[in-house]
């Protein structure tokens, strides 16, 4: 009897232990998935913005990716749920920052220039701006692109800035009603700069910094200046 007890923590252990080996495993599989996955956005990002989204074949992701392109399809469903899951992945986590930001609290030249650091340090300089450069070229030609890009997007972001510039107005911040009624105007610089970046950047640098201050200086001077 004294045998068959002794015996049982040694039978638990080796369960332990193949309980351990077998998690591990799963954990090396979902890496090696995860990483995959990866491999193939990134190579789907640098297709789309190196030949537009028409010219991109499944089989120069799969190529650049290093993966068959039949493995694309056991992650992805087309170009299209590709590009969707970019937006997702590079664009959608900032959006939701501004939507949580407390920007009732904050004043408007304030909320402004949060969403001109936004623009400056975490899109424009990375491969995020491709996303909305990409969506700009191809989008007219591709409507669910653009669709898609304005309900995850745009569709979340306006209203909020909308909100927040017509509190501006009924708090005297802002003497007219012009961005409230055009939030558009705040970011158009921005897309000017995407756009002058993929055409004329080699022929004349384009300071976005300074660009972008320059306009929040135009918005809100006569604010300031009062």
């Amino acid at each position: 009897m004294l045998g068959r007890t002794a015996a049982k923590p040694g039978r638990r252990t080796g369960r332990r232990n193949k309980d351990t080996r077998k998690g591990g495993r799963r954990r090396d599989r979902q890496a090696r998935r995860g990483d995959k996955r990866d491999a193939i956005l990134a190579a789907a990002l640098e297709e789309f913005s190196t030949g537009g989204f028409a010219a991109t074949r499944l089989d120069d992701v799969a190529r650049r990716a290093g993966v068959a392109k039949g493995t694309i399809y056991l992650y992805f469903r087309d170009k299209e749920s590709l590009f969707q899951e970019l937006v997702r992945t590079m664009l959608s986590p900032l959006v939701g920052v501004i939507e949580a930001a407390p920007l009732q609290d904050l004043p408007i030249r304030v909320v402004a220039q949060m969403i001109v650091d936004t623009f400056v340090n975490e899109i424009y300089p990375t491969r995020r701006k491709d996303i909305i450069r990409l969506t700009l070229a191809e989008g007219s030609r591709f409507p669910k692109l653009a669709e898609f890009y304005y309900r995850e997007v745009i569709g979340r972001v306006l209203p909020v800035m909308r909100a927040r510039l017509e509190r501006a107005v009924e708090r005297g911040e802002l003497s007219q009603d012009a961005l409230a009624r055009f939030p558009q105007l705040l970011v158009a610089p921005a897309l000017v700069a995407v756009m002058w970046n993929g055409l004329f950047e080699r022929f004349e640098p384009l300071d976005v910094r300074k660009l972008m201050q320059a306009h929040l200086d135009l918005l809100f001077a006569e604010r300031s200046a009062s």
